[in-house]
């Protein structure tokens, strides 16, 4: 299969942004086109992107229906849509590639007609002045070991060895039919939750995970620093992958691994009995399939919490 790579940049007011994004893409050889996909900008990002176009026609600029703004994984979808290369790769309109993005990632899908998606290490880029408490915050986004593609998944929803960024992500455009699109549903956390989906469900190998192929650009105006978001939809993405398992042929151990996680947030919440059990009602509801098995008992709220409402028996195991 000939290495040609579609790259997909969501623009969303990044006039200040945007020219360095699709400039540090012109300068990949593998690239075959640039798919823009202008969310409704209000700012001059259009036309700095058309003035681009004029000089490279590798840049496909497309627009909503209406040029509404749908937000990032509608954006992206269409891009998706769009795409007719043989591979796909991400960038955020804020941030860039660096030299030889996807030059190992050729050797490795060459090599292994197997491998669905391959991930590499990206790094940050300081647009303002930094704080000396988010410094340990902002180092490699690397998966830090290599690990097997069977063990991934565990591995990032543990995030004992880091995790994937979207931008140094390049994957075969079929994976796309097998695993489903972004949710669009989910304002933020939308990429970890296909990421999530593709580790349960594809071949990914690591790349170069020690040096960075690409920059995240840090600004005042980051998604990541609205906390209040993530904090309601960190819960929606979990459920989202646990729902799309029972959809898909996903080994019980997996869902079993992703199940105690959703159990830690619920717990973090401080949850009341009544509150966990609804909340199992409804995954039981959206996911029936799982429900036949040993996860059925082992997640349900009570036996989960028998110490806590039971204690008077565990007493003596206690002393």
């Amino acid at each position: 299969m000939k290495f040609s790579v579609s790259v997909i940049i969501p623009v969303y007011n990044c006039e200040s942004f945007i020219e360095k994004a699709i400039e540090s893409v012109l300068l990949q050889p593998e690239v075959f086109e640039i798919i823009v996909v202008n969310d409704g900008s209000t700012d001059d990002s259009l036309s700095l992107i058309e003035a681009l176009q004029q000089e490279d026609d590798r840049i496909k600029i497309y627009h909503h229906k209406n040029a509404v703004n749908k937000g990032r994984s509608a954006t992206r979808n269409l891009g998706i849509q769009k795409a007719t290369g043989n591979y796909i790769a991400f960038l955020d309109a804020d941030d860039y590639y660096l030299s030889n993005r996807f030059e190992n990632d050729k050797k490795i899908f060459s090599n292994d007609s197997k491998c669905d998606g391959v991930y590499s290490a990206v790094s940050f880029h300081f647009y303002r002045k930094t704080k000396a408490f988010e410094l340990p915050h902002f180092k490699l986004n690397t998966v830090s070991q290599l690990i097997e593609s069977d063990n991934l998944f565990e591995a990032l929803i543990s995030g004992k060895y880091g995790y994937i960024h979207l931008n140094g992500l390049t994957l075969k455009k079929s994976v796309f039919n097998d695993v489903g699109f972004f949710n669009e549903a989910l304002i933020v956390a939308e990429d970890s939750d296909l990421i999530f989906k593709i580790a349960l469900k594809c071949q990914l190998k690591p790349g170069i995970i020690d040096v960075p192929l690409a920059q995240r650009g840090i600004h005042d105006n980051n998604v990541f620093n609205r906390g209040d978001l993530y904090q309601i939809y960190n819960i929606k993405m979990y459920e989202s992958v646990f729902i799309w398992s029972g959809k898909n042929k996903i080994p019980l151990r997996k869902v079993d691994i992703l199940l105690k996680w959703i159990w830690i947030l619920n717990y973090k919440e401080k949850k009341t009995l009544l509150g966990y059990i609804k909340h199992w009602s409804y995954l039981s509801y959206k996911t029936p399939k799982w429900f036949f098995t040993y996860l059925s008992l082992k997640y349900f709220p009570i036996v989960r919490l028998r110490q806590k409402l039971f204690s008077f028996l565990y007493a003596n195991n206690r002393s």
